[in-house]
């Protein structure tokens, strides 16, 4: 079931379809690892691998780049003043695989495992303007940025967002990208915009970059190629 759930998400009768199963069992199954968080739900209540499997990977160290994220994060939380996240797609959501918030005082807080739509918000936008153009029509559909608004993400390497996802709150992401250019996570800074600005990008779109730009060279020397 985890591994018909890694190409992409599924409904139940996706589930049966794609493991033989019996409809029953497949849903005893699935209700069974969402309760362990093996597995979760997008948007759309499609079924898709958990944050618990993220969290595992994480402790085996098999992750390079989320064994290298912390520190990284941290970084960043102290240069911009607030909190950092990581982001990962998975299908119609993205999900934070890391997180420092703030110390203290007013702060948006995402938690590790959290699911965000990717309809809003500048980590949604990243996420998406390395995406292959003709896949982009749908995932466009209702969201807060348009095309061009992409193609202005990919020409200077990050994205700002105010009151997107949430009233109140801005945010600054740039791409974490493996050597082959293939996207791969979004790292981002977010807070109120009281501090950030309606330009949040002004005041921290290099210290983001500089970050995703760390994550990428731990992809490089990996050898990560996708």
């Amino acid at each position: 079931m985890l591994a018909a759930l890694e190409r992409n998400p599924l409904t139940l009768a996706g589930l049966v379809n794609a493991t033989g199963l019996a409809r029953p069992t497949a849903h005893r199954l699935a209700v069974a690892l969402e309760h362990h968080r093996f597995v979760g739900r997008d948007l759309q209540g499609r079924f898709v691998l958990g944050p618990r499997l993220i969290e595992l990977a994480e402790s085996a160290g098999e992750d390079p780049l989320l064994a290298t994220a912390g520190p990284i994060l941290t970084r960043l939380r102290d240069i911009t003043g607030e909190s950092a996240q990581l982001f990962r797609r998975q299908g119609d959501t993205r999900i934070c695989v890391a997180a420092v918030e703030r110390p203290s005082g007013l702060r948006d807080t995402v938690p590790v495992g959290a699911q965000l739509s990717m309809k809003a918000g500048s980590g949604a936008q990243v996420l998406l303007a390395w995406e292959d153009p003709e896949r982009l029509d749908k995932a466009l559909e209702g969201a807060s940025f348009t095309l061009a608004t992409l193609a202005t993400v990919r020409r200077r390497g990050w994205a700002q967002s105010v009151s997107e996802r949430e009233s109140g709150v801005a945010s600054v992401s740039a791409p974490v990208l493996a050597p082959s250019g293939r996207m791969i996570a979004a790292v981002s800074a977010s807070g109120p915009i009281e501090r950030l600005t309606r330009n949040p990008g002004r005041l921290h779109a290099p210290a983001v970059m500089a970050a995703a730009e760390r994550l990428s060279e731990v992809l490089r020397r990996n050898g990560t190629a996708e």
